[in-house]
């Protein structure tokens, strides 16, 4: 099942994009990689990375200046859709040139675009972001790296953990204290570090999926970073982290429903002639609705995804969208694999099939990138906000059903939403 339907929501050129990359993981990437990926043979897909660069596919809507395409936001999400269809760890691999890029594209010098930008959306460099540290995963602003300035350099100290990429990455993306007097978010700054500037691979992390992305945790002992390998503002780490949640949750999205198309084709070929009673099981509402709902959970999260895309083309806030779409885009993804092994039956609880391991995959998509929890924790905070933060007198158009709510009640609410919440006080 492909996304064929979604065409008339996009553009000609965005369209030939989805076509172009389709194309690629059709002819390009050699199925045995995902096999030695899963089984631990391979311990970062190099050659994937370096063929995606040869054929112009990383990082597409960077500036051209630096290797990337120009092109939108659209057009980056249609394109890890595709690369989605092979699993989780080739579209993590996909995603870091755009996740860590946006930092550097966003707030990093010219001369850090040339020689960290450039470089990785033509294969010549691997990237990582060290985020996650061993006290606390979605506790951001708790970072206790540390960052303390020293002549011409800062010299590092910290962990990171579940470094996606970590084993194979030239240099990572370190967030870290830098201001231990200011607030958690006016404390934190960002740096590029090389590998080669003393990085230690602590650990290779044996998942239950998403393997062959070389995950791992990373030491970083009295690390000496030059003062120009600081990414924008001193205590400014707060903005280049909410602007890299963009990408970070929208390829995690985008991702998942490739990864979701998979299992749904499987399913669905499988149950047109798999027999049983004397029928193919496809005939049986208990498979087929089954089926009509993960398609139509699918389409809801392209619908979705696509609408946060669009607000980033336009320079529109998109926090609540990308966070909406991230949740349940990611879900959707995991239902439809668990409805797809249930549909084959046994035969899906093998490794006869993919569906096991798209099962391991779909499980890690609901926690990196922002758990569900914490998507939803962003999602209920926007939406009071732009309930209860409405100019004052503002009319609504909506109406007040709690039980005995008066129509006096109705009218001061509509009047002065303030009044309302001290009358309720």
């Amino acid at each position: 099942m492909d996304s064929v339907m979604f065409d008339v929501l996009l553009t000609e050129s965005e369209r030939r994009v989805r076509d172009e990359v389709r194309t690629f993981v059709r002819t390009k990437v050699d199925p045995d990689l995902i096999i030695r990926m899963d089984g631990n043979e391979q311990e970062y897909p190099y050659d994937f990375i370096k063929t995606a660069s040869k054929a112009n596919l990383l990082g597409l809507r960077f500036p051209k200046a630096f290797a990337g395409r120009g092109l939108n936001w659209v057009s980056e999400m249609l394109a890890i859709e595709e690369i989605g269809v092979l699993g989780i760890a080739l579209g993590c691999a996909y995603s870091l040139p755009s996740i860590v890029g946006e930092s550097i594209d966003k707030f990093g010098t010219k001369d850090q675009k040339k020689a960290y930008l450039a470089p990785t959306l033509r294969g010549e460099k691997i990237c990582a972001e060290g985020l996650t540290e061993p006290r606390g995963g979605s506790d951001f602003f708790g970072t206790i790296t540390s960052a303390v300035p020293q002549g011409d350099h800062f010299v590092i100290n910290g962990e990171k953990r579940f470094v996606a990429g970590g084993i194979g990455a030239d240099y990572f993306l370190i967030y870290a204290k830098t201001n231990t007097k200011a607030p958690p978010h006016k404390s934190l700054s960002a740096f590029l570090v090389d590998r080669n500037m003393g990085v230690e691979v602590d650990e290779h992390y044996s998942l239950m999926g998403c393997r062959g992305m070389g995950a791992a945790r990373i030491v970083l002992k009295d690390i000496e970073v030059p003062k120009d390998n600081l990414i924008g503002q001193l205590d400014g780490a707060t903005d280049i982290f909410n602007a890299m949640m963009v990408p970070e949750r929208l390829t995690s999205a985008a991702g998942a429903i490739g990864l979701g198309r998979t299992a749904l084709d499987l399913a669905i070929r499988y149950a047109a002639r798999r027999e049983a009673f004397g029928h193919t099981i496809s005939r049986y509402e208990g498979v087929s609705f089954k089926i009509a709902d993960c398609a139509t959970a699918l389409d809801a999260a392209r619908g979705l995804v696509y609408r946060a895309a669009r607000l980033a083309d336009e320079g529109l806030p998109s926090r609540k969208a990308v966070s909406q779409a991230k949740l349940f885009a990611t879900e959707a993804c995991y239902q439809t694999v668990s409805d797809a092994m249930q549909i084959l039956g046994g035969i899906g609880y093998t490794d006869v099939y993919p569906i096991e391991r798209l099962f391991r995959d779909a499980r890690l998509a609901t926690i990196w990138t922002g758990s569900s929890e914490i998507m939803r924790l962003i999602i209920q905070s926007d939406i009071f906000k732009e309930v209860l933060k409405a100019p004052r007198g503002e009319k609504r158009d909506i109406e007040l059903d709690t039980p005995g709510a008066s129509k006096t009640v109705e009218k001061v609410y509509r009047a002065d939403p303030d009044q309302y919440r001290k009358a309720e006080e």
